[in-house]
């Protein structure tokens, strides 16, 4: 552990997948701490909701439990979703990834090669939940990247395939799954 996530680049395949098991490794040791607690449930949830018990996917420090959740799936959506670009795009020249709301990019995803791609990444019980594909759709649709992407993963939409029913204005839609 201890990748800095504003300095994330992905260059090949591999690097994906060591971030990936990165990623397991974090929720290992959340999935150890669950297994070793007793007594009374709503404790639990409590510590799990405001204690630091749980810990970040990518760096080696603590937050609790839900932000864990929340960042695992931000996190493993987006280095999911730089596999299948640079399977797509190997001339991108690597991906820079900085997914979330306090991103240093001014999306989740953007290639090495200026203006050459940039992609947006959620997960959520569906793509539609609180209007986040409308508005990425929105975002990337005034953007001048030559290669555009919204990548998401919905246990709805298993697998790693494109959606063209979601796309408009030359932004492809695609799901993402592992």
């Amino acid at each position: 552990m201890g990748v800095m996530p504003e300095n994330l680049v992905i260059r090949t395949p591999a690097e994906a997948d060591a971030l990936i098991e990165t990623v397991r490794a974090s929720a290992a040791r959340a999935q150890s701490w669950m297994s070793r607690q007793a007594g009374d449930p709503l404790q639990l949830l409590r510590r799990m909701k405001f204690e630091p018990v749980g810990f970040h996917p990518l760096e080696d420090r603590q937050l609790n439990l839900v932000e864990q959740i929340n960042q695992t799936w931000t996190f493993a959506v987006a280095i999911t979703a730089a596999r299948q670009l640079l399977a797509l795009h190997p001339e991108a020249g690597g991906l820079r990834l900085a997914p979330g709301a306090h991103a240093s990019l001014a999306l989740d995803i953007m290639s090495e090669v200026p203006g050459y791609l940039g992609a947006e990444t959620f997960a959520a019980v569906h793509p539609r939940n609180n209007r986040k594909l409308a508005a990425d759709l929105a975002k990337l649709s005034a953007r001048p990247e030559l290669h555009r992407y919204i990548f998401f993963m919905s246990p709805l939409f298993p697998g790693n395939e494109r959606r063209p029913q979601f796309e408009r204005d030359g932004v492809q839609v695609w799901s993402v799954d592992f």
